[in-house]
């Protein structure tokens, strides 16, 4: 990059910087965070739990905000400070060091466009994730199993944990059917955009030949609700089954119909879970599961209405993003159409520069 490259970008960084500061309006943050601290210092504040509860993730969120942006802020002024002092003594040492670490200074600004766009109102909240494998057999229950090691390692890397609610095993290799919880700040803000068909296309290991495969799965994401969501499911709406739990678990989990299957009837939803010895516990959580689920259509049916988009479109069966592992190294989104050639790293969790990719795609639209 030269000089005049470098300072093209420092004018475009400043502008977003400008532009985020105009949508977000980083003072009355400030007014808004004082006069939390003033509510948290009144005994009566905290008497309702609920209510101090949502003012307390307000707080956090926008804490995190205005932290981001008071730091890409600072760190662009400073360097450009910097760049022109150097310019002027023609420090070239100063002058090449500075422009060797414009990708850090831009890295920063996007982090701050990504957490201005998770500032909704699910985005902070924890993650359900079920991946489903598609018509295949063995190969796509492969996939599905790649897929879900490859949000466990996404986890891991941000410290975030993972709860399995439902785990069924393939006939030969991989998982017919995985349900799972991602606990961590804005765990749902990142992954909402996951919703959809992912498809593989590799040399299949189960093929003798050595053909070109190609494979689907499907990969659902609701927010985890509060208790505050005011969603009633009434035993009339749903239909309850239990079985015996599949897969590990000791003789107690293979022998007791501890595992739960719960059918909406309205809208045909169905979630399973069967990771608890206790029937009581898996009924919980998938009543947990279902109210998210629900809640997460209701957002799409909104979102329909106001958009004007049908409601095929918006539903599971589209698909988002190609794994292409032959005959060339590839992984692009739909929506982003940006192709990341790092296939191995992506699959072992390295998603977040893509994930972000599809936000800010899906923002400037």
């Amino acid at each position: 990059m030269d000089s005049y490259e470098y300072t093209e970008l420092l004018k475009k960084l400043a502008i977003k910087i400008d532009n985020i500061a105009q949508i977000i309006k980083p003072d009355s943050i400030k007014s808004r965070l004082k006069e939390i601290e003033g509510l948290e210092q009144n005994p009566d504040f905290w008497t309702d739990t609920k209510k101090a509860a949502i003012i307390s993730k307000e707080k956090t969120t926008a804490n995190s905000i205005l932290i981001r942006y008071e730091k890409a802020k600072i760190a662009l002024e400073d360097t450009n400070d910097i760049y022109e002092m150097a310019v002027e003594e023609s420090d070239e040492e100063t002058i090449f060091e500075t422009v060797s670490e414009a990708s850090g200074l831009e890295t920063l600004v996007s982090e701050l466009e990504v957490a201005m766009m998770l500032s909704g109102a699910d985005d902070s909240n924890n993650a359900i994730v079920s991946i489903h494998p598609g018509a295949g057999g063995t190969e796509s229950q492969d996939w599905a199993s790649m897929l879900y090691r490859m949000y466990l390692r996404w986890a891991e890397r941000h410290g975030f944990k993972v709860e399995t609610l439902d785990f069924q095993e393939g006939d030969e290799a991989g998982l017919k059917d995985v349900s799972f919880v991602i606990r961590g700040i804005n765990a749902y803000g990142y992954l909402k955009v996951e919703n959809g068909i992912h498809r593989l296309v590799r040399i299949s290991p189960f093929d003798s030949n050595a053909k070109r495969h190609t494979s689907f799965s499907s990969v659902m994401v609701s927010p985890e609700v509060d208790d505050d969501i005011d969603i009633t499911i009434e035993d009339k709406d749903i239909r309850i089954d239990t079985y015996r739990a599949s897969g590990a678990g000791g003789q107690h989990v293979n022998k007791t119909d501890s595992a739960i299957r719960i059918t909406h009837i309205e809208t045909g939803v169905v979630v399973q879970c069967q990771n608890d010895r206790s029937q009581h516990k898996n009924k919980s959580n998938a009543l947990k599961m279902l109210k998210s689920r629900l809640y997460e259509l209701e957002l799409e049916r909104q979102h329909a209405e106001k958009e004007g988009i049908e409601k095929s479109e918006i539903g599971w069966g589209h698909q988002i993003r190609s794994y292409v592992m032959a005959p060339y190294q590839q992984v692009k989104d739909t929506r982003s159409n940006i192709p990341y050639s790092n296939v191995s790293g992506i699959l072992d969790g390295d998603i977040s520069k893509l994930l972000e990719g599809v936000l800010i795609s899906q923002q400037s639209k």
